[in-house]
């Protein structure tokens, strides 16, 4: 059975091998298990910084991570409604929208009749 690739091995494996493995290895296997932040507050730091820079092309994975990692829908609706008046209201309107599609994916998923937009 092959083993299981991981999502920056998916993403860009094929392209930028070693970028995947530094994805895995240094940024996941090393930075992310550092013991000063929880993974939870992690999650937090990383949405608001990628919401505040607007690399929305990372934010969608970050925000079902940070749900994995324990914040709350409420949590990140509050992060995203701060962020509007320190990192704009065009980076926070693009966030709300990617943290909808995340809950609505998550939703359908689970099987929940949950509205779908």
């Amino acid at each position: 059975m092959p083993e299981k690739k991981s999502a920056a091995q998916q993403a860009i494996g094929d392209i930028a091998p070693k970028l995947a493995d530094l994805t895995d290895q240094v940024l996941f296997g090393d930075v992310w298990e550092r013991e000063g932040l929880s993974p939870r507050d992690r999650s937090l730091v990383t949405v608001t910084v990628l919401i505040a820079l607007y690399r929305s092309e990372q934010l969608g994975f970050h925000l079902k991570l940070a749900l994995e990692n324990g914040l709350s829908e409420a949590e990140l609706s509050e992060a995203i409604t701060h962020l509007a008046f320190y990192a704009g209201w065009p980076n926070a309107m693009g966030a709300a929208g990617q943290l909808k599609a995340v809950l609505a994916s998550a939703d359908a998923g689970s099987g929940s009749d949950a509205d779908q937009d």
